[in-house]
């Protein structure tokens, strides 16, 4: 059976256009800019958690970087990327699961990035749980970057409550284990018009 979460993400990308999510960006610079400033081989490998039909897949590949996972809870959004890029999807590894459930490979991956699913975990629980499975799954010196809604951003999105952070408070949630190297606010314009907040940290995780 599926789960709720699962459930209701599946309604989502079903019923709407990938361009009619309020989180669409045609390229989403800032998280490429990120990357390339990490400044890892185009052979490391790169998570891409909740990409369901973001297009950091595609910029990630036309810049060469040949090892790309993409990991989202909708079979329908990673369905959707598939089509959307063709025959160079078979050059990316696709992940259907709850990242709070998924099997991921320990110390394997150089960057993990996720730009708007963190902000969706409200419970202690599931965000100590999100942290855990960055420490077991991201190689020591490797980056990770989160970007979620920032102090005056929404507190709903797509009918789920969310939590805001500011840079000090999302750098907090990761623990002593990780570097902060880099935050920044953004302004992100919905495709319906409307303007929603983000903050971005780039982080290091630290050897034990």
């Amino acid at each position: 059976m599926q789960s709720t979460i699962k459930q209701h993400w599946e309604k989502i990308y079903g019923s709407r256009r990938p361009d009619e999510m309020s989180w669409h960006k045609a390229h989403l610079q800032r998280s490429l800019e990120m990357i390339e400033s990490t400044q890892i081989g185009r052979s490391a490998h790169i998570l891409d958690v909740g990409g369901g039909v973001s297009t950091l897949v595609d910029d990630l590949l036309a810049h060469g970087y040949a090892n790309v996972t993409v990991l989202d809870v909708s079979g329908a959004a990673l369905d959707a990327a598939r089509v959307r890029l063709g025959g160079l999807a078979q050059s990316v590894t696709w992940l259907e699961a709850d990242i709070l459930q998924a099997q991921l490979p320990r110390d394997y991956y150089e960057v993990w990035h996720d730009r708007a699913v963190f902000h969706f975990l409200t419970q202690d629980a599931d965000r100590r749980r999100y942290v855990e499975f960055v420490r077991k799954s991201v190689r020591p010196g490797g980056h990770v970057i989160i970007a979620t809604f920032g102090p005056e951003g929404p507190e709903k999105c797509s009918n789920l409550v969310t939590r805001r952070y500011s840079s000090d408070q999302l750098r907090h949630e990761f623990g002593q284990g990780f570097e902060l190297l880099e935050s920044v606010l953004e302004l992100h314009m919905t495709p319906g018009g409307s303007e929603q907040q983000f903050v971005y940290c780039h982080c290091r995780r630290l050897p034990e």
